[in-house]
């Protein structure tokens, strides 16, 4: 297949009710792997590539090393991959949409977008990180890729107390509607792990909705009930892999 195929297959794997699974990877090594696995695209997580790679998360891997990485993981498969971009390090919108350029190049067919001020606190406001992703889109619309943009709010994930989540659905649920009309292709509501309010914003969100498993969340079979379509694992797939290392190497050292 080439990009443009592999962009049309990754988006119809996203259905409601029966999401496509993504167990996030960091490099060719991990891809490989995962695809062997039985994996029907592929997805980067940024703290793990960040995480493998010596660095912090919060667009600390040079772009230049990502686009990279990137092109490596992409030559290691035949799956669509696609790559968590973070705030495609720019606040700029004709600057973020060139660098999301840079993966096109390579191959990625689609990347996580967040609306998170990358380094500081807080979300842009819902103009502003529509103004970004409707650079983007339109950026991929001239060079002719339907690129998949997993339009991403931070609203859960930077608040710590879960009981304080369904005061913010509202405000989520306007978000995915603003991001949707500017050109996205999902809508990522990680940390948020309430099937009830899950369910809210899949049934409010005309994108197909994508939730991160971590501690907390509903199984498989309870997220594609509450109209899920896409699944994705962040950085816990690395987490656990490094943990596994770890407890390897301590048996052969203090043997």
């Amino acid at each position: 297949m080439n990009q443009t195929e592999k962009a049309a297959e990754f988006a119809a794997l996203h259905r409601r009710g029966d999401p496509v699974v993504l167990y996030n990877i960091w490099d060719a090594g991990s891809a490989k792997a995962v695809a062997e696995a039985g994996a029907k695209a592929l997805a980067t997580g940024s703290w793990s590539i960040a995480a493998a790679h010596g660095f912090g998360d919060g667009e600390k891997v040079p772009l230049a090393l990502l686009a990279d990485i990137a092109r490596l993981i992409v030559g290691s498969t035949e799956l669509p991959v696609t790559v968590d971009f973070e705030g495609a390090y720019s606040d700029d919108p004709a600057t973020g949409a060139a660098n999301v350029s840079r993966l096109i190049d390579v191959g990625a067919i689609g990347i996580n977008f967040e609306d998170q001020v990358v380094g500081k606190s807080g979300v842009h406001a819902i103009e502003k990180q529509a103004a970004r992703i409707r650079a983007i889109r339109e950026m991929a619309d001239r060079r002719g890729v339907p690129f998949f943009i997993n339009a991403r709010t931070d609203l859960f994930l930077q608040e710590s107390d879960a009981a304080r989540h369904a005061g913010l659905v509202d405000e989520a649920i306007a978000r995915g509607k603003a991001f949707a009309e500017a050109g996205a292709s999902g809508f990522f509501v990680p940390w948020l792990v309430d099937a009830a309010l899950i369910a809210k914003v899949c049934a409010a969100s005309s994108l197909p909705v994508n939730v991160m498993m971590r501690p907390g969340a509903p199984d498989l079979t309870s997220l594609a009930a509450a109209g899920v379509a896409r699944v994705s694992y962040g950085p816990f797939p690395y987490r656990a892999m490094m943990e596994k290392l770890k407890q390897d190497a301590q048996a052969v050292y203090q043997a």
